[in-house]
């Protein structure tokens, strides 16, 4: 993948990278750890940064859309199944993580206070502070109920929400090259001024077998599976929701999938350069839905159920919502549900630490057997 410098002398982010790759052994930096320097870096990684990146349209700056800045019948409909989970597990506390722009956050209170359903407190995990303070900014109503974290405490209960967290989670990249698999990692080619592919034979392998010789990319995903399992040592009684996009595992490791899902979102573009421009774009790849929820079980959770966006929205009453909108917003909620926009692609998946139920949001259409 090449690709062309497009700043003459290197920003503070790439040079804090390119000092790890010099320290690393042989000059090779796993992408995993390139990937969480420039996302994460304090102060300088994409996500410390101050420009926005979640809203409808490019002009307003932003880089992608997500369901809450899509429509608010998005919370709207989660907090149906929220207020179950609330319920079945006898707690009275929500835990965000990657809470945005804080859209959901709002929608999740507000709709929570009209069912009149009791939150104590709601807790957000943030790292990034232009974010923390732009959710300060739009929750001020519900500024008494709101509390921040840097980091998870070692025991808490409630209910825990992740909304297009895990595809935020740096990845591991595996390469087969002429039979012989490798993990690919990054290096720097001072000459060029450039990061530059580098891959070394592992024994890392996917969870699949891949059927054929042909080459192939794709990712495995430690550290997401590794958060579940941390989640699952840590709550003490409550669920989880995860939304997300991307696959069951004998469909993310399909052999024709030979290209990986890894991309990056900038003004509403993809790309699939991540070594270009970095600090300024997204870095994402698709989940693997099975490997999450094998950790989950792991970690003592029951699986509620796994299905769409769609099934899921639909299960907790989205369309009689969208009854009651104007025809623009019945046009913007329609996204969440349909197969060529968010419907199909993302998924959601409920874990339950403690007594599991017949969760609302998967009476149709439940997929688990597919995980």
């Amino acid at each position: 993948m090449p690709h062309i410098p497009t700043e003459s002398a290197p920003t503070e982010l790439v040079q804090i990278i390119v000092q790890a790759i010099t320290a690393a052994a042989g000059g090779w930096l796993p992408f995993d750890r390139f990937m969480a320097l420039a996302l994460y870096a304090p102060g300088l990684g994409y996500y410390a940064g101050a420009a926005p990146k979640f809203g409808l349209l490019p002009d307003s700056g932003s880089d992608f859309v997500t369901a809450p800045e899509l429509s608010p019948a998005f919370g709207q409909t989660l907090a149906v199944q929220v207020a179950e989970a609330l319920e079945q597990t006898g707690t009275q506390e929500l835990w965000e993580f990657g809470a945005g722009s804080g859209a959901l956050a709002l929608q999740l209170l507000d709709a929570l206070e009209v069912l009149g359903v009791c939150v104590q407190r709601y807790h957000i995990v943030e790292l990034s502070a232009s974010l923390r303070a732009r959710q300060q900014a739009l929750l001020a109503r519900h500024a008494h109920k709101l509390q921040w974290h840097d980091t998870l405490p070692e025991r808490f209960e409630g209910v825990v929400l992740g909304n297009e967290v895990l595809d935020a989670m740096p990845v591991k990249l595996l390469q087969r090259s002429d039979g012989v698999w490798h993990e690919r990692g990054v290096g720097w080619d001072a000459e060029a001024t450039r990061f530059v592919w580098r891959d070394r034979p592992t024994d890392l392998r996917p969870p699949l077998e891949i059927a054929g010789v042909h080459d192939y990319s794709t990712e495995i995903h430690p550290q997401a599976e590794a958060f579940v399992r941390t989640l699952g040592e840590r709550l003490v009684r409550g669920a989880v929701l995860l939304l997300d996009y991307g696959f069951g595992e004998s469909e993310y490791y399909h052999p024709q999938r030979h290209m990986g899902t890894l991309v990056c979102h900038r003004a509403h573009q993809v790309d699939a350069d991540p070594l270009a421009d970095v600090g300024a774009k997204d870095i994402t790849a698709h989940v693997n839905f099975t490997g999450i929820a094998l950790a989950a079980q792991e970690a003592g959770f029951a699986v509620l159920g796994y299905t769409t966006q769609a099934h899921f929205l639909i299960n907790c009453g989205l369309v009689s919502k969208m009854e009651q909108l104007t025809q623009a917003g019945r046009a913007q909620a329609a996204k969440l549900i349909l197969e060529h926009e968010m419907g199909e692609l993302f998924k959601v998946l409920a874990l339950a630490k403690g007594a599991p139920w017949d969760a609302r949001g998967f009476v149709h259409g439940d997929r688990t057997h597919r995980l």
